[in-house]
């Protein structure tokens, strides 16, 4: 069995390798708008941008746990509201729709406003309304907050979507397929563990990083 651990050095070795993959030349000509649905998908977003003038932005969400157990996901919410649920873990542990669209409003209200006020002052996400969109994320391991996104953008009626991610599950790169116009990646892994596992280094991206980054986008 190939073993994947440790095969990107950090975001910015991601970064180069994705560069590689994603048509450079067509992202600066049609202004592609670059979305981290992460705090190390929005750096980087900004990482495979380098010099460019293309906009970056980052769509907050906020996973809603199951209700006797915290570390399970089973819905996510995002800054718009627009709810993806996963139908196989609510049916098995038989929770109630109630308590889902109760835990995406508190969490939006809670969660999620603070974190556009603290790092957007406020600024609501912009349109993407015949724009075309590039989302990213460093890894992913269930594909939550891709589908998040994807629901958030494409109710908005954009003029393509793409997702570029360094590494990722076989299985979520068939689940995404479907729903955008391309894909871009280094690695899909078969028998996926957890996104740090694939880098040396995967630092945090701290509040202050963020707020820079978003506030150079005013």
């Amino acid at each position: 069995m190939k073993t994947y651990k440790n095969i990107l050095k950090n975001r910015l070795d991601a970064a180069i390798k994705l560069r590689d993959v994603i048509p450079m030349q067509k992202l600066k000509e049609e202004s592609w708008n670059i979305i981290g649905v992460s705090k190390g998908g929005l750096e980087l977003g900004f990482n495979i941008r380098d010099r460019l003038s293309n906009k970056l932005d980052f769509i907050f969400s906020e996973a809603i746990m199951a209700p006797n157990n915290s570390e399970c996901e089973v819905a996510r919410v995002s800054e718009s509201e627009e709810i993806v649920i996963n139908e196989d873990l609510v049916s098995s542990f038989e929770i109630q729709y109630d308590y889902i669209y109760g835990e995406a409003h508190r969490k939006h209200e809670e969660e999620i406003l603070t974190c556009v006020y603290q790092y957007r002052k406020g600024r609501h996400f912009a349109s993407m309304e015949n724009k075309v969109v590039l989302l990213v994320d460093e890894g992913s391991e269930t594909g939550s907050k891709f589908m998040t996104a994807l629901k958030t953008i494409l109710s908005m009626k954009p003029k393509a979507v793409y997702i570029a991610v360094a590494v990722l599950p076989t299985d979520v790169l068939e689940l995404l397929e479907p729903f955008v116009d391309d894909i871009f990646y280094i690695y899909d892994i078969e028998d996926y563990v957890e996104t740090p596992l694939y880098y040396e280094e995967l630092d945090d991206v701290t509040d202050e990083r963020i707020e820079k980054l978003l506030e150079e986008e005013k």
